[in-house]
């Protein structure tokens, strides 16, 4: 009983923070002003793809000046590339499910390699499903990406600016020389996060889910943990922090809003996000709900019903559980060692 207080108490005790107050502020201005310009010119729709390549701001790190840009640019071409697989692959579920296979697994080896703090491959998974998850329409793809990778251009310039300010005032951090990784290793961890990933989609396209976009998105959040005592305690904010998120989705819904008013909300949101997520993921996850259900939902004719958001919440639960398997296997060290000499084995072999 004692010991399962103590892990009660970590899942609610709040961290000291790690980066200043600024960062969510201009974070969520930059994915703001791609939904106040939807707003603006009445496609919201469009200004919410602009808020998704806008994201790339949270991989902003106090890092020099040269290094922090080409890491954005870099980032922002990422997820084009990656929204642009999800877009043209998305009319055929095999090949979707692959697809997302192979972007989680090199987003993870590529994000592994250059030592990308999180949220690490998170975004590049997220903007892929949402890719699949688009109508299908060909002529639409490239002003679709264009507009992904506008919201990057945006977020590069605003993080720029942003910089030369707070350059003054936060001391820039020389990052230390990453290690050669154990290649056999990153590429079995790749392929581990990857399998389940891409498995995920798959299981929830097979059995029929209506928007199973929320199933890999959400085993690729759970398997973000740096530790398996990380993903377990995020199985639990997930799906506790969700249900509770689901709860304020479904008032937000209620509310007469226009599109400007979602688009400042949308700003809110994701300052309080980003505000919280270094602190406690569980208190956090209660306001990506709402957000993430914003920026998939937003479009539609109507606003969500209960029962649809009580289907959101199984997507969420059968995602985390998913990961969550995922990640105690990723942890198993001796698994690990063996299928990593066998695999070094194998290319040995080939290559003599």
């Amino acid at each position: 009983m004692h010991k399962f207080l103590v892990h009660i108490k970590q899942l609610l005790v709040l961290k000291k923070a790690t980066r200043p107050w600024h960062i969510p502020f201009m974070a969520s201005l930059a994915i703001g002003v791609p939904a106040l310009l939807g707003a603006y010119f009445s496609r919201f729709d469009m200004g919410i793809l602009g808020c998704m390549g806008a994201m790339v701001f949270l991989y902003i790190q106090p890092i020099p000046m040269s290094q922090r840009m080409i890491r954005l640019i870099v980032s922002s071409f990422g997820f084009s590339v990656c929204f642009a697989l999800g877009l043209i692959t998305g009319f055929n579920h095999s090949l979707a499910a692959i697809t997302l296979f192979f972007v989680a697994f090199f987003a993870t080896i590529i994000t592994r390699l250059y030592a990308i703090p999180p949220p690490g491959s998170f975004f590049f998974i997220l903007v892929a499903v949402m890719g699949m998850n688009i109508k299908f329409d060909p002529a639409l793809i490239p002003v679709r990406v264009g507009l992904i990778t506008l919201g990057g251009i945006l977020s590069c310039v605003m993080a720029f600016f942003y910089s030369l300010w707070a350059i003054r005032k936060q001391p820039v951090v020389i990052p230390d020389v990453v290690e050669t990784p154990r290649v056999y290793a990153l590429v079995l961890e790749a392929a581990v996060i990857a399998f389940f990933v891409g498995g995920s989609y798959g299981i929830a396209l097979s059995i029929g889910l209506g928007n199973p976009y929320w199933v890999p998105i959400s085993c690729a959040a759970i398997m973000q943990g740096a530790t398996f005592r990380m993903v377990w305690q995020r199985k639990v904010h997930r799906i506790v922090g969700t249900a509770i998120g689901l709860s304020l989705a479904a008032f937000i819904f209620k509310l007469p809003l226009n599109p400007y008013e979602v688009a400042l909300l949308i700003m809110l949101l994701n300052f309080i996000v980003e505000f919280l997520v270094v602190r406690n993921y569980g208190l956090a996850v209660i306001f990506i709900t709402p957000l993430t259900v914003l920026f998939a939902e937003v479009s539609s004719a109507t606003l969500l019903p209960n029962v649809l958001l009580m289907n959101r919440l199984l997507d969420i639960v059968l995602g985390s559980v998913i990961g969550f398997v995922g990640g105690w296997l990723m942890y198993q060290p001796a698994i690990f060692i063996w299928a990593e000499g066998k695999l070094k084995a194998v290319f040995d072999n080939i290559h003599h």
